[in-house]
């Protein structure tokens, strides 16, 4: 069983879906969790995760803010003095047909998921490389890879995300800090459960695995990449996506 006892990992948008599977698994395996989100709300995952026997901390967030985040850093360092994992796992999607895609669709979608993703990292990665270690993982997803029609600001945001991951995990492997991505594929969630039902067919037709990936299958990707059995792994892209994109 994967181990992670006393370490300290920050997740965004941890109040939910699979941000919130992703805290509750690190903190099953002994991890104390600092869950940063813009929801008022996260007194919840703070219950479960306390449940558990861990630490939690929460704390209201923009991640497009950067002294939102440097407070969230500060917060994280007050209370236990320091950070193992971080999880960007925040996002926003506002699908739409390229020609029809507003500029305010476009921009939303690449602040949150691509610059918010990067203000976060920069200011962790700031932290650990004193520590001379740390974890970083982005969660991207498969169309960053692959595209989708009606999501060119998603696909963009996301592919951008590997992009930074790569480029990170180059800068701070010199002071023993990983940087790795997840790129999830079709996962039931809140948001998926209201696609019509063409939709999930048409995704379901080009999963080898015949089956949606859950918030759970994302967040063991993540626990890997957070353990000491990932030590020697930066720069890559784990697909949890039921072989759509082998």
């Amino acid at each position: 069983m994967i181990q992670l006892t006393d370490k300290v990992a920050i997740v965004t948008g941890g109040a939910r879906g699979i941000g919130k599977s992703i805290a509750l698994k690190l903190a099953q395996a002994g991890a104390n969790i600092v869950i940063c989100d813009v929801l008022d709300n996260m007194t919840e995952a703070v219950s479960e995760i306390e449940t558990l026997g861990r630490k939690a901390l929460a704390v209201k967030a923009d991640i497009t803010n950067a002294e939102d985040v440097q407070a969230v850093m500060e917060k994280t360092l007050a209370t236990f003095s320091r950070i193992d994992i971080l999880v960007n796992n925040a996002g926003i999607t506002r699908d739409n047909l390229l020609i029809r895609m507003s500029e305010d669709e476009w921009d939303a979608v690449i602040r949150v998921n691509l610059k918010g993703t990067f203000i976060c990292l920069k200011a962790a990665a700031k932290i650990m490389m004193k520590q001379r270690a740390g974890t970083i993982i982005n969660i991207s997803s498969v169309v960053g890879v692959m595209g989708n029609a009606g999501q060119a600001n998603y696909s963009a945001s996301k592919g951008g995300v590997i992009s930074l991951t790569k480029s990170a995990a180059k800068e701070l492997a010199g002071r023993g800090v990983t940087v790795n991505a997840v790129a999830p594929g079709y996962i039931q969630t809140e948001m998926t459960n209201h696609l019509p039902e063409k939709a999930k067919e048409t995704f379901m037709s080009v999963v080898p695995l015949k089956r949606p990936g859950t918030a759970d299958d994302v967040a063991n990707a993540v626990l890997f990449l957070s353990s000491d059995l990932a030590s020697y792994t930066t720069g890559q892209v784990l697909h949890v996506d039921g072989g759509m994109i082998m």
